[in-house]
């Protein structure tokens, strides 16, 4: 019998998966390496800002006191006024905060908060507080307006700054 070979279907030669061999590129190990390809070009570094130091994010208490201590950013809180008259009218009534809150539809906490001058005045929660206890509490008073008055400003010819004439 002739001796032929069979393909049996498998290639047993390398196979390269993934990258190819030729086209790879040698990294450096050592540091002698390392300088060599930076004399010659083909590496380059950058300096990162704040690199090096040992300090973390939350160090940066100059800044954030800063911000803290700035009136802009600051709300406007519960006059200590309003706290004693809310806490001097619910205890008149003989409730608690518990009591006030239920009776308003709000949290305790919330009753709690406008007590001790640290919650943000909502108009709204503090009509309703005035309902059930049944007094007027004192408002946080509103900036005064620095625009003259129109009266004010009238001339002796009867003519308002930068309007039309009156008319008789």
């Amino acid at each position: 019998m002739p001796n032929v070979q069979q393909p049996t279907g498998q290639d047993w030669g390398a196979v390269n998966v993934g990258r190819a061999a030729t086209n790879r590129v040698v990294v450096p190990k050592t540091a002698i390496g390392v300088s060599r390809a930076k004399a010659m070009g083909l590496v380059s570094t950058e300096r990162k800002f704040g690199a090096g130091g040992n300090t973390s994010a939350h160090t940066a208490t100059v800044n954030a006191r800063k911000i803290e201590e700035s009136d802009e950013l600051k709300h406007a809180k519960v006059d200590k006024s309003l706290s004693k008259a809310i806490m001097q009218a619910r205890m008149a009534k003989k409730m608690t905060q518990k009591d006030l809150a239920t009776k308003i539809n709000e949290k305790p906490q919330v009753v709690g908060e406008y007590e001790s001058g640290k919650a943000i005045p909502n108009g709204q929660i503090i009509v309703k507080m005035e309902r059930v206890l049944g007094v007027k509490l004192p408002r946080p008073g509103k900036k005064p307006a620095t625009k003259p008055s129109v009266a004010a400003s009238a001339t002796a010819g009867g003519v308002v700054r930068g309007g039309p004439p009156k008319r008789r």
